[in-house]
């Protein structure tokens, strides 16, 4: 037990009850999700003490966010904070679910039949009750409900069904030391830029204000500083510890933000009890005086003045918290020592690549024409192609629109299609994917561009931290499917740099459950780019379709006005994990891909014996087809664009290895280093003349 839970009878006795201007059974409701929150923020304590709980970070303090829950409609998607624990029980209440103690305690003991995670990570969120989980800590979840609010209207103006209500509003709670990362503040912009231009952007955004990051103070005064004089944000200001005072002020925003589909900000004032978690050791950095304080303004102290001013005893309240504290710890014995998730391949389970079959099934309609086609220009037909198909398909990103992209690869596609389905973005990639994941979970098929591979870095845990892992902390009810185009590698001549030649993709292969596809050929583009769309489609799948820039619009390969690299535009599907094989050579297997194809080819075509093996897909690698390749000849080499450390041919020499290979093996690969302007960039990227020399050592 707490000090704050110790003398709670102690201090009820001595409150003077407060007039409440609320219906009785409404108070009651209230207080019973505040006090579910926090006998359950206790139990996890308990739990922990006897090795069968794994999560304390807790609500006490921040119990006001009930009204939150009460303010709006449980149709409303919400995206919680960490600590909005009595917002879930209010929420479950208000459909009636009675499950919603179990549901938080199942999360805590780490259970398989816990609903949404089962067993992953203890979070917020049930499908039933529309609120998609989210891991919150530095608010990373805000870029995200920026997207479902935008795609509120839009499922309706593309004539789409969504899954929210027309008339639904986001709710987004966060921490105030939180409302200052990038991530947060590059939301909220990207929210108001889109309000300002005249889109409905219903999101109430709640910061759950208690003063402190773990041990850091916010500055008094610092949130309505931050966000109370913002144009076009509408600002709101409520006391946490006051239900019936948050409830009105919540109720009022809500209004505000339903009628006139623009956001608001919601402060409410809240205190941090119990520490920032259970092995916070708060003596260290806060004083008896302060804690003391805090302890005053316990929420639920609040809550039991107004049922006295109801006309309910002492007594009474005492004995409502005793009944929950009773059935919370029945709870939590029956959930503690519940089975766990047995074997990796079942924690992992949610990650899995599609269904091939699946996949095929929704493929999108192939344009006809014989036409040979550059890279740039196939990709283009694909996407027409996807947004004729698909009606919830939508392209955006910087540039895309009017202009057609910065190499001209979505040129025509918003004159065809309207600004509804290809438009251009603020200048901000934390956003651009944060709208492609709210538009997925939201039930369209976003496809965004980010304009150069190294743009994806300041965003990268929008991918990372939110778009990979909400299969897996929802059991795959929740799923965000995209096909995110990135224009990178290097080899551009005339122009460059680091932010315009980069190689480095190890952030991207490091992430699990995402597929990354890398066409080099024109007629490959196409036909993964279909692929790729059919998987978002299908399975919800995560796609990173990575396209050569330095062969955009190439036309030779072999010699100057040979016109052998354009294609027809394919018929054929191209599986996920499938790689292509040039040529039949019996002494050495190049394995590569990207601008390492048709450098590999030239030096096949000067090289007697060598097979070139196009991986096309860097995850799933193409297992099968590699080790058949690589056995065929006993000499592998590995032509890798990526850098020495942390690139693809890493993986790739791993995989032969793992899977039994046991003859030679080589590789060449970029440079450690950034990729520097002018021929420079020659010293550090892989050469033709590199690749040539290791091919012929290898088959002398």
């Amino acid at each position: 037990m707490t000090g704050v839970d110790e003398r709670f009878a102690e201090r009820v006795r001595g409150l003077k009850p407060t007039p409440a201007d609320l219906p009785t059974d409404e108070l009651r409701s209230l207080y019973d999700a505040q006090l579910g929150s926090r006998h359950a923020d206790l139990a996890a304590r308990w739990m922990q003490s006897r090795g069968q709980g794994f999560y304390t970070i807790g609500s006490a303090g921040h119990e006001g966010n009930a009204a939150v829950a009460a303010a709006v409609r449980p149709t409303d998607p919400a995206l919680l904070h960490y600590r909005s624990g009595a917002f879930y029980l209010a929420r479950a209440e208000q459909c009636g679910s009675k499950e919603g103690l179990r549901d938080i305690l199942l999360g805590v003991a780490a259970a398989t039949v816990e609903p949404i995670a089962g067993g992953r990570h203890k979070v917020f969120g049930r499908h039933d009750l529309a609120i998609i989980p989210q891991t919150s800590t530095i608010a990373s979840h805000l870029p995200r409900a920026m997207g479902v609010a935008f795609s509120i209207s839009r499922s309706a103006k593309l004539g789409v069904s969504s899954r929210w209500p027309h008339d639904a509003i986001v709710v987004a709670s966060f921490g105030d030391a939180s409302a200052n990362h990038s991530t947060a503040t590059g939301a909220i912009n990207a929210t108001l830029h889109a309000s300002y231009q005249g889109l409905p952007m219903p999101l109430l955004l709640v910061c759950e204000d208690n003063g402190i990051g773990i041990s850091v103070r916010t500055p008094e005064g610092w949130i309505r500083q931050a966000y109370g004089q913002r144009p076009g944000l509408r600002y709101f200001d409520a006391d946490g510890t006051d239900v019936a005072a948050a409830l009105s002020m919540a109720r009022e925003a809500a209004t505000f933000v339903r009628r006139n589909r623009r956001p608001a900000f919601l402060r409410l004032r809240t205190v941090r009890l119990l520490g920032h978690a259970g092995s916070d050791v708060e003596a260290a950095y806060r004083s008896p005086a302060e804690l003391a304080a805090d302890e005053e303004l316990d929420p639920l102290l609040g809550t039991a003045r107004l049922l006295l001013g109801a006309g309910h005893t002492p007594d009474e309240v005492i004995e409502w918290y005793e009944d929950k504290r009773s059935e919370v710890m029945r709870i939590a014995a029956e959930v503690a020592g519940l089975p766990q998730l047995p074997t990796a391949e079942a924690v992992a389970a949610p990650l899995r690549f599609p269904d091939p079959a699946k996949v095929s099934e929704s493929l999108p309609r192939r344009s006809t024409g014989e036409d040979r086609l550059t890279l740039s220009q196939s990709i283009n037909r694909a996407l027409a192609d996807v947004l004729a198909s698909y009606p919830e398909a939508m392209v955006f990103g910087e540039d895309v629109g009017r202009k057609g992209g910065v190499y001209g690869v979505t040129r025509g596609l918003q004159k065809a299609f309207g600004p509804a389905r290809v438009f251009d973005t603020l200048l901000d990639e934390q956003s651009i994917l944060g709208l492609a994941l709210g538009a997925g979970v939201s039930g369209l098929l976003p496809i965004p561009e980010i304009q150069y591979l190294a743009y994806l870095h300041n965003a990268e845990d929008q991918l990372r931290g939110e778009a990979a892992s909400l299969k897996f902390f929802s059991q795959e009810q929740y799923a965000n499917p995209m096909v995110l185009r990135i224009a990178g590698y290097g080899y551009q001549k005339g122009f460059g740099g680091h932010f315009h030649n980069d190689d480095a993709i190890g952030v991207l292969r490091d992430i699990p459950g995402i597929v990354i596809a890398s066409p080099s050929r024109p007629d490959d583009a196409a036909a993964m780019l279909h692929t790729c769309a059919a998987a978002a489609r299908s399975s919800g799948t995560v796609n990173v379709f990575l396209e050569p820039i330095a062969l955009y619009h190439r036309r030779d390969l072999y010699d100057e006005g040979d016109d052998a690299w354009p294609a027809s535009y394919p018929q054929e599907p191209v599986p996920i994990g499938s790689a292509r094989t040039y040529g039949d050579g019996t002494g050495l297997t190049i394995v590569t891909f990207g601008n390492g194809v048709p450098m590999s080819l030239r030096v096949a075509a000067r090289v007697p014996g060598v097979r070139v093996l196009d991986l096309r897909w860097l995850a799933p690698l193409p297992v099968d087809d590699l080790l058949r390749e690589a056995t065929a000849t006993g000499k592998v080499l590995v032509v890798d664009e990526t850098r020495r450390s942390g690139g693809v041919s890493e993986g790739v020499l791993a995989t032969l290895i793992d899977y039994g290979y046991t003859g030679r093996l080589a590789r060449v690969a970029s440079y450690d280093s950034y990729v520097p302007l002018g021929a420079a960039a020659h010293h550090v990227l892989v050469s033709e003349r590199e690749i040539e020399t290791a091919a012929r050592e290898l088959l002398s």
